[in-house]
Parts: structure tokens; sequence; C-alpha cells
């Protein structure tokens, strides 16, 4: 059941909630939390698509605030709220309020969502696009106890990662995060079954990916090894390598759906690692509320990690005879920060990496 309304108020919004759950004998019970997605027009339906699958599992109140920019200085000034309010199986499991703003009201979003938030349950505020800088401090962000982003819709996700780690606040996260839960605990998985130490470690993924970026961030911060982000043509994250004291951990993924985990003294297996849709993305986010503790180590080890990668860069790639001939670009300390692949590791790194075995600690 579909009712629209124009030029309206949240009070008269609220009203025709409870009359469409009259008309089709709907109670309003049965809903754990108020799913708030800021969006513009052009994604709004593939946001409001994914949300209704991810109501399955967590069937809410779905409130989709479109911000309108109007042309005319006329129309700029004029405050008007128009609304689509589904109730029924037109709204997934739950129901559904389609704001659009207009004129001055769009910088009074929070004013309008207020009233229309499902009393004693929490607040979930998710940007498809377009996210803020700092989510805690928009004054929609400030409403949820949760606040998801995604750096992939970002023009430069790998700035936008780094500038999340400087604005984190608990509760915040971000889809390219969950993209990397199958790697991150097939990863952890295999170097349970290794107990040799990591030296070193490898993520190959498409460039200005932010997953791939994420993901060698963690193995940085939980395994404290030297961690090098190489660049492949995809689709998304093909390949991680982890050398070990035992030989190398490889878990490569060509395709984007079949990977192949190879072990030292183990026969290759493959294993089912299938890129997943935005509606899965975002069930998995709503399982929990309480802040991610190992997201926010990662993103804050991501600052300093990006910082010293343009000059760890350089002497990474360099042939060694490049390296001697121009000592200025290439000298002997950035070249131990960051070794060839299939040399051996400085001393200092693999003392380091000695204390931390699996990635899962």
């Amino acid at each position: 059941m579909k009712i629209d309304l124009t030029d309206t108020t949240s009070s008269k919004i609220n009203n025709a909630l409870v009359q469409g759950r009259r008309a089709i004998g709907t109670p309003a019970i049965g809903m754990v939390l108020t799913l708030v997605i800021v969006t513009d027009e052009e994604h709004a339906y593939d946001a409001l698509k994914a949300a209704n699958e991810a109501s399955r599992e967590h069937p809410s109140r779905k409130l989709v605030v479109i911000k309108r920019v109007s042309r005319s200085p006329r129309d700029r000034a004029k405050a008007r709220l128009d609304a689509e309010v589904r109730v029924g199986t037109s709204a997934g499991t739950g129901e559904t309020v389609v704001l659009r703003l207009y004129g001055e009201v769009i910088d009074h979003a929070q004013s309008v969502v207020l009233p229309l938030l499902l009393p004693d349950a929490p607040v979930v505020v998710w940007w498809p696009v377009g996210s803020p800088v700092d989510p805690d401090k928009d004054p929609l962000g400030a409403l949820g106890q949760r606040r998801v982003t995604d750096a992939y819709a970002a023009e430069d996700p790998v700035k936008e990662i780094a500038a999340r780690s400087a604005h984190y606040t608990p509760g915040d996260t971000d889809l390219a995060w969950a993209r990397i839960t199958p790697w991150r605990s097939m990863l952890a998985a295999a170097l349970d079954q290794q107990h040799a130490d990591v030296v070193s470690a490898e993520v190959e993924g498409e460039g200005y990916n932010p997953s791939a970026e994420l993901l060698a961030l963690w193995l940085a911060d939980r395994l404290g090894v030297p961690v090098r982000r190489t660049v492949s043509d995809g689709p998304g994250l093909t390949a991680v390598r982890l050398e070990t004291k035992n030989g190398p951990v490889v878990l490569d993924r060509p395709d984007g759906s079949l990977a192949t985990l190879s072990m030292p003294g183990q026969p290759d297996r493959a294993v089912a690692l299938q890129r997943r849709e935005t509606a899965e993305l975002l069930a998995e986010e709503l399982r929990r509320l309480d802040p991610d503790d190992i997201y926010e180590s990662a993103l804050k080890y991501g600052v300093d990690r990006l910082s010293d990668a343009p000059a760890a860069a350089p002497a990474a790639k360099a042939p060694a005879a490049e390296a001697a001939e121009a000592p200025a670009t290439a000298e002997a300390p950035d070249a131990a920060e960051a070794p060839e692949a299939g040399e051996k590791p400085a001393p200092a790194a693999a003392k380091k990496a000695g204390g931390k075995k699996a990635a899962g600690k």
C-alpha cells in the first residue's frame, strides 16, 4: 500500500503510517530499528532495494531522505516536504517513508526525521553516496548509534579512508570494511593451521579500492609486519600472500568468485569467495550496534602507513643498481623498510613479527 503526500509535515506522515497499518491489518510491532538512508535521487532506487532485502533479516522502519536542490532562487527559498508512505508488501519487511526535501528545509532534515523515528529502538544512518567527512558531526548522523558510509563511492577512496581515520568516532563503519570480512576470516583460519611466524605480507587488488587498503592496514596492524600493496586489474581484491618461516600462504581469487588457498605442506583448496551485493553488506553491518574496535585499530594505523607509503614505494620497486646510482632517492634505511619480494626481511621486522602469529588475534 502506498500513500502519497505533497507539501506535508512529519505529523501528517505519522498519521498516514497509522492509517496504512490499519488498512492492511498490520500492527506496529516486530521492527527492531530505524534505518535512515541519506542519498540523492539517482541512487535512491538501488539504496532502497538493498535496504528492503536487508530488512528480511532486520525488520525496520526505513526513512529515505532525498535532498532536492531547486534551480531558481525563489524555489530554493521556499521550504516544502513531499512524502511517499509504503506499508505492507511494497515496503519489504517493515515500513518505508520516502522523504523529498526542497528549499530551506534541506538544512533542517533532522527536524523532519526525528519525529518519525521508532521509539526505544536503535537508529542506523547510512550514506550510500556523498557521505560527510565526519559522520558523527552531521545533523542526521548525530541521531544514529551506528553510521555507515561507503568509501568506494568517493572520488578518491584512499583519501577518504585517511579522512575517516582522522575523524573516527565510535559507531562509525564503512561498507569497504564489510567487503573484506570473508578474506579476514579465511586468512585467520589459515594462520591458525600454520604454527610459524609471518615475516611479510602483500595485498593485491584494483587501484583505488578501499577494501584492499583496509585489508593491508589490518594485516599490518594485527601482525606487525611489512605489508606491500600492489595493483592488479581486478575485479576487486585478487590475492593476499603471507610469507612465513615455513613458506608462503596464498589466497588467490582471479575471477571474483572462486579462490584458491595454498599453504605449505598441504594441497591447494578451492574456496568460495564470491563478491557480495550491497544488501548482504548492509545486513552484516546491522547485526552489531556496538563500536567495532578492530576496524578502529586498523583505520587509525592507516594514517601513519599512508603517510610513509610515498617514501617506501620507490625503494620497493627500484632495482639494486638504480638504488646504488641514486642514493638520494633510495637510501639504505628505506630499502630496509620495504624489502624486495623474495628478499629476506630486515631482522628488526622479523623480530617485531615474532610475537604475533595469527591475524585473528
